[in-house]
C-alpha cells in the first residue's frame, strides 16, 4: 500500500533531520570550539599570569632583597603589602635566610583558600639576592608569589564571553594591528637599547648608541637615546675621576708609608739612646747607679746557682773636694773623666761592670774573680791612674791623682743578699781610707 507524506513517521523527514544534524552539529562544534578556546585561553591566562608574576619579581626582587639586607623591618613590610596588592598575586611568602638561624617566614594572602582545594593558579619562586659591592653576591631570603586563583577564573570567564561575541575577530585584528604598529615602531628599538645596554662595559662606555631611524623624528625614544648617551658620558667621566684618584691615593699612601717608615726608624734611634742615657752616667760614660743595681743581681744569682765566685771593688778619688776646691769643677770633671778611662781601661774584658754610684766613687763588678785575684786588678788600676800622673797639689798623700780602694768578695755562707756584699767592699774602702789613703784593703 501506498504511503503519503502526511502518512510520514514523526522525525522522518530528510528536511527535519538535517535541520537536526545542523542543530547538533552547530551545537557539538560550538561547545568543541568553545572547549578548544576555553582550553586555550585558560593555558594562555596561565602564562600571562606567569609573565606578571615574573614582573612583579623584577619590579620588587631589588627593594626587597636591600630592605632584608639593611635590616629595614619597615620598608620590608611595605614592600610585601605592595606585592600582595599587585593584581595578579594572591598569596606571598617570604622566608629571610640568616646564617646559623632558621628561616624566617612572613605570608601575606588577599583571600583565605577553602580547605583541601587545589592551586591551580601559577606560583613563582626566587632566590633573593644582594650585592653590597660590586663583584659580590650574598643570597638575603627566597620569595615565592603564588597567582590569584579567583583573578584567574575572572578572565577565563571574560575570555569565554568574548568567543561568544562576534565582534571579537575585530577586537583580535585591531590587536593585531597595533601590535604590528608597536612592534615596527617601538619594540624594535627597545630591542635595540637593551642589547647595547648588555653589550656595555667600562671599556666601551664611550660607543654612542644609535638607533636605526630617521634622524628628523624627535619623540620619546630621541629623549631615551639621548639619556643613554648622556648616562654613559657621566659614567665614563665618573670612572676616569675614579682611575685617578686611585692613582693619588696610591701615591699618597706609598708617600705616607715612608713616612711612617722614616718617622719610626728615628722613634727606635731616640728610644734606643733615650735607653743608653738611662743606663749611662752621662759625663764619664760609664754605667750609672741604676744599671749597676741591675746587673748585680743577676750577677749574684748567677754565683750563687753556679756556685762561682764574685767579687767587687769599690774605689773614692782621695780628697777629691779639695781638687775641686784647687783646681775648679771644670777641670774637676776632667779629672772624672779621665779616672773613668782608666777604669775602663783596666777592667774590659766581658761580664766586668765598672759603674759611677755618684761624686767621686766608682764601683767595680768582677764575676769569677775571687779576693785575690780582685786584689791584684785593684792594684793594677793604682799602677794605671799612677801613670797617667794627673797632678793634684793640695792631695796630702801625692803629688797627683790618687784612688783608695775596698775589695770584698762574696761568701755565700753569710751572704744571702748582694748588699751584705756591698757593704763588706764600703768597709774595705773605709779601712783603705784610715789606713792612710791610696792603697787597697779588703
Amino acid at each position: 500500500m501506498a504511503t503519503t507524506p502526511s502518512a510520514l513517521p514523526p522525525g522522518g523527514s530528510l528536511g527535519r533531520r538535517l535541520v537536526l544534524a545542523t542543530l547538533i552539529f552547530c551545537i557539538l562544534f560550538t561547545l568543541v570550539t568553545a572547549a578548544i578556546r576555553s582550553w586555550s585561553a585558560w593555558h594562555n591566562n596561565l602564562a600571562v599570569m606567569t609573565g606578571e608574576l615574573t614582573l612583579v619579581d623584577q619590579v620588587f626582587q631589588r627593594t626587597l632583597s636591600k630592605a632584608i639586607w639593611e635590616l629595614d623591618r619597615e620598608s620590608l613590610q611595605t614592600q610585601l603589602e605592595s606585592v600582595a596588592q599587585t593584581a595578579p598575586i594572591g598569596r606571598v611568602q617570604l622566608s629571610i635566610l640568616r646564617p646559623g638561624r632558621p628561616p624566617e617566614v612572613l605570608v601575606l594572602q588577599r583571600r583565605q583558600q577553602a580547605s583541601g582545594s587545589t592551586q591551580r593558579a601559577p606560583s613563582l619562586q626566587r632566590r633573593l639576592s644582594y650585592e653590597p659591592y660590586p663583584g659580590a653576591s650574598e643570597t638575603v631570603g627566597e620569595l615565592i608569589l603564588e597567582g590569584d586563583e579567583r583573578l584567574l577564573w575572572q578572565r577565563l570567564v571574560g575570555e569565554i564571553s568574548s568567543i561568544i561575541v562576534t565582534q571579537i575577530i575585530q577586537s583580535l585584528l585591531l590587536a593585531g594591528l597595533i601590535m604590528w604598529l608597536f612592534n615596527h615602531s617601538v619594540t624594535v628599538h627597545v630591542r635595540h637599547i637593551a642589547r647595547h645596554l648588555e653589550e656595555l662595559s667600562p671599556a666601551n662606555l664611550k660607543r654612542l648608541l644609535r638607533l636605526e631611524r630617521s634622524v628628523a623624528r624627535r619623540d620619546e625614544l630621541s629623549l631615551l637615546e639621548g639619556g643613554v648617551n648622556d648616562l654613559q658620558g657621566k659614567l665614563s667621566d665618573y670612572l676616569e675621576q675614579q682611575r685617578r684618584d686611585e692613582r693619588d691615593l696610591a701615591a699618597h699612601r706609598d708617600r705616607l708609608a715612608e713616612l711612617v717608615a722614616e718617622r719610626t726608624a728615628e722613634l727606635r734611634a731616640a728610644n734606643s739612646r733615650l735607653e743608653e742615657l738611662s743606663r749611662n752616667d752621662p759625663l764619664t760614660g760609664l754605667a750609672n747607679r741604676r744599671h749597676f743595681d741591675e746587673v748585680k743581681e743577676i750577677e749574684f744569682r748567677r754565683a750563687l746557682r753556679r756556685g762561682q765566685p764574685l767579687s767587687m771593688l769599690m774605689c773614692d778619688v782621695d780628697y777629691f773636694k779639695l781638687y775641686n776646691d784647687t783646681y775648679g769643677h771644670a777641670l774637676g770633671d776632667q779629672c772624672l773623666q779621665e779616672v773613668a778611662a782608666t777604669l775602663r781601661g783596666v777592667f774590659g774584658r766581658a761580664g766586668e761592670l765598672v759603674a759611677r754610684m755618684g761624686g767621686e766613687e766608682f764601683a767595680v763588678l768582677l764575676p769569677g774573680a775571687d779576693i785575690v785575684q780582685a786584689r791584684q786588678a785593684a792594684e793594677r788600676l793604682r799602677q794605671a791612674l799612677r801613670s797617667r800622673a794627673l797632678a793634684h797639689a793640695a792631695s796630702q798623700v801625692a803629688a797627683h791623682v790618687t784612688l783608695s780602694i775596698g775589695v770584698a768578695q762574696l761568701e755565700p755562707e753569710t751572704m744571702d743578699r748582694f748588699d751584705l756584699l756591698l757593704q763588706s767592699a764600703d768597709q774595705a774602702l773605709y779601712r783603705a781610707k784610715s789606713l792612710g789613703r791610696d792603697r787597697v784593703a779588703h
